[in-house]
Parts: C-alpha cells; structure tokens; sequence
C-alpha cells in the first residue's frame, strides 16, 4: 500500500527502513523542523530525515503538522492505504487521523494501556519492570487511546539501561509495523479497544528527573540510574560538583552500612554509596569536564575514602 511516514528521533528510524525494504511504498516523510544544535549552533537535521534523504524520499518539516496549509501538503500524496507515525513529536489533527483508507497507525514503545505518554521505555524502567514491549494501535485523538492492532512482548535484563533497551523495541517495533500493515491490508486484524482502567502515563522526564535521592532504596536507585541514561542522564554531587553515573548496580551487602549518601567503600575495585536501604556499587561515572570513566578510576582521581559523603538530594539549577 501507499503509506506516508512521520517521526523524528532515533527510535522512528528503524520503523522507517523496515518499511523502506518493505513491499509498500513510502510516498513521504514528515520530521520535524531542523534545529541548531551544539556549540556552532549548527542547524542538525533529525535521524528520520538523514534516512529519507539517502533514500531520495521526499520530506516535508513543517512547523505544525495542523496547520490547514500542512494538511492540504500531506494530503497532496494521497489516496493512501495508511499513514505510519513513530515518535514524531506533535499531535495528529483529526483531519489527517480520518484520511488514510486504513487509519493512522503509531508504533509505541509500551504494552499499552500501560505507559501510555512520551517517555515508555524510560518510565518501564524506572519503575523496575521485568518485562515490556511494543504496541501497534489506530490513532485517536486522545494520547496513545486508539485501538490496539498488534502487541509484542519482551524481557527486561536487570542490567539493561533504557537507551540499550529502546534500541531493541525500535528493531522489534519496525518488524511488528509490516506485521500490522500487511495484516490491514489483507483484513487480518482486528482492532482491540484499551481498557483506560488499566491506563498509565509516562510523561516527558525532565532534566531533573534523574537527580538521584540517596534516602531512596538501592533498588529504587538502580533503577532510576537505568532509566534516565542515556537521557536526561542521572547526576548526584561530590563536594558540589557534578558527577554523572553512568553505571550502577545493588551491592551486596557484607555488613558495611552507613548514612544515606556516605562511602562505605572505596578502593581500587570499587566505591559503594549508602542508601536509604542497603548499598549502590558505582560502575561508570563522568565527573564535570571530564569523559566517562569507570568508579575505580574516579575513586583515585578523587581520593575518595570511606565516610565521604555525597550531597543526599539537590535541586538542579534550571
């Protein structure tokens, strides 16, 4: 079928060449507006639009997909059997939801109804989950309430952080995208609606999402550390200045337990931060100004020695 695509960030680009190697034809892309990026402020385009280039596909970026102008733009490509969106960043019209003969199919990054929102895979690890996956529904008007088309479960390692997790849901949620509109096509599939007592959201993290709360529990902490690398990034401080964490496990405990935020070990193997309850083992850290390095390596530069204390809770500057 005749499908116009939309998305944005890095996730959306493995949906976007499953489809490309696909049988149905990409008509469009729509991404978002480039933006300047970095120290030069240069203008950076999106993953989506990188993909769409090289494959000569055209691309459309416009400010507001709404806008009667946009919509009268999108629908210059039609009829079409579907339009595709994967995480591209603004809301779709009602008008544009109505237009394609099958619908507007979205791939999210949850088994919806649970985690409906921006932030799926982050939120699915904070919140210690074992096991997610990855939804095709119809678009609504509402956030993530449409009618689910095909879901897709799997496991969550306890080491896995959300960047190494969203990579495999993208690869999982592009070939679960051709199951769907292979399925639509041939009338295959049957929409399910969501049960919106089940719901949760998982809204957008802030950049202050990650501040770590050494009152909380190790677990609880570990999880957080999972959940927010690589963005927004899980930060506490050291005598005032920033250190990132990269890495974290539950320590086990040998006995050693101190007050929340204290070193209860630092040597060459390791540094352990007492929490709330039991103990956090730093694995990979990034001191302000400084690359990635591993606890060991910091412990030395630092001089860190047990009873250290690391600021409990702090709030970040906006």
């Amino acid at each position: 079928m005749n499908v116009i695509f939309a998305g944005t960030s890095p996730f959306a680009v493995a949906s976007l060449e499953r489809l490309i190697a696909s049988a149905h034809d990409v008509l469009a892309v729509i991404t978002q507006p480039d933006k300047p990026r970095g120290r030069g402020r240069g203008m950076q385009i999106t993953p989506v639009k990188e993909v769409a280039l090289a494959h000569g596909i055209p691309v459309l970026q416009p400010e507001k997909i709404s806008a009667p102008e946009s919509v009268a733009q999108i629908k210059s490509y039609g009829p079409i059997g579907a339009m595709v969106v994967v995480a591209y960043g603004q809301k779709i019209s009602s008008e544009l939801l109505e237009w394609p003969e099958h619908g507007v199919v979205n791939v999210h990054g949850s088994i919806l109804p649970k985690y409906r929102g921006a932030a799926p895979i982050q939120q699915a690890v904070i919140e210690g989950e074992t096991q997610t996956g990855v939804t095709t529904m119809l678009m609504a008007e509402g956030w993530d309430t449409g009618d689910i088309l095909l879901q897709k479960n799997i496991d969550i390692p306890p080491d896995e952080n959300a960047g190494e997790l969203s990579q495999r849901l993208a690869v999982i949620g592009g070939d679960l995208l051709i199951e769907t509109l292979n399925g639509l096509e041939e009338g295959l599939i049957s929409p399910i609606p969501q049960d919106d007592e089940l719901a949760t959201m998982a809204r957008s993290l802030r950049r202050d999402a990650g501040v770590i709360d050494w009152r909380r529990g190790a677990a609880e902490i570990v999880n957080l550390i999972r959940g927010c690398t690589p963005k927004p990034g899980a930060f506490t401080k050291l005598h005032s200045a920033m250190i990132k964490v990269w890495n974290a496990a539950i320590e086990e405990s040998d006995g050693a337990q101190g007050e929340p935020g204290s070193v209860v070990k630092a040597d060459k193997d390791a540094v352990v931060i007492a929490a709330g309850n039991g103990s956090v083992r730093l694995i990979d850290v990034q001191a302000e100004s400084r690359q990635r390095m591993s606890a060991a390596d910091f412990t030395r530069g630092a001089k860190l020695r047990p009873g250290d204390m690391f600021e409990v809770w702090f709030k970040m500057a906006d």
